[in-house]
């Protein structure tokens, strides 16, 4: 019965994350290394008890820009990813461009964000939406380019519509594509709404790092690194629940034990 529960799915990350914070302890005690360089897990658990109000605190407003840049990605991303997908013409001019756009550092075009929309929450989600942007295009398109072709002949010629093609064929054989890029968004999207924080903020957790930099404050550091990981492990965890509900006939949904 132990060895069934210790073994389960749902305690094996936790068991894995417990292992770790031991090898720290005793790398940090067999290396010697000292405290300003890396803390003792003891000390970080000690400063996420003690700061939790104000992480939390500042993990919703991250939670809110993260959200919202994630939002916007689904809202835009996936309609031009299914234009592109179905117009060659578009895609020719369009997808070399969203190539292009990634080799430019969002860190240093995000002060640009704040120039042009102030210090509010707005160039915050613009910064989640840039960085979660062009994994849900590429997926999105992979998936609607992936559909059987036969699938399609087939509904053709028993007289089914454009529409009723697409929303009972191209669509549910593209959503496990499309969703698959919308995990790696959500986490994304976690790191582009810190890089808005660090360039013009004076709330938030990249805020709080900045502020925990600056005095040298490495248990602190830690502690809302901590908070922002559990940020994006929760977010992609809700989108893999939705993707469950949406599409439990899929082989990646049956999990064995």
């Amino acid at each position: 019965m132990f060895r069934k529960l210790l073994l389960s799915p749902a305690l094996r990350p936790f068991i894995l994350i417990l292992l770790l914070l031991v090898l720290w302890d005793l790398a940090i005690r067999l290396f010697k290394i000292p405290a300003y360089l890396i803390p003792p897990p003891w000390e970080v658990v000690k400063q996420l008890v003690a700061e939790w109000p104000r992480l939390l605190a500042e993990s919703w407003k991250t939670t809110l820009a993260t959200l919202g840049g994630f939002g916007l990605t689904i809202l835009i991303g996936i309609p031009i990813a299914m234009v592109i997908a179905y117009s060659r013409v578009v895609e020719s001019y369009v997808y070399p461009l969203l190539v292009f756009s990634q080799s430019i550092p969002k860190v240093a075009i995000a002060p640009l964000f704040v120039v042009w929309f102030g210090f509010g929450i707005f160039p915050k989600v613009i910064s989640a939406f840039l960085l979660g942007f062009f994994p849900v295009v590429v997926s999105t398109v992979m998936g609607f380019k992936s559909v059987e072709p036969d699938m399609l002949d087939l509904s053709r010629s028993m007289g089914a519509s454009r529409l009723q093609t697409f929303l009972k064929i191209s669509l549910p054989q593209a959503l496990p594509s499309i969703f698959s890029g919308l995990k790696v968004s959500v986490t994304l999207a976690v790191v582009g709404a810190v890089v808005g924080e660090f360039v013009g903020s004076n709330s938030g957790i990249g805020y709080v790092l900045q502020v925990a930099n600056g005095n040298f404050d490495l248990p602190l550091m830690f502690a809302a690194l901590v908070v922002l990981s559990s940020i994006g492990v929760i977010l992609f965890v809700a989108v893999d629940l939705v993707e469950r509900v949406m599409i439990p006939w899929h082989a990646s949904q049956r999990h064995a034990n």
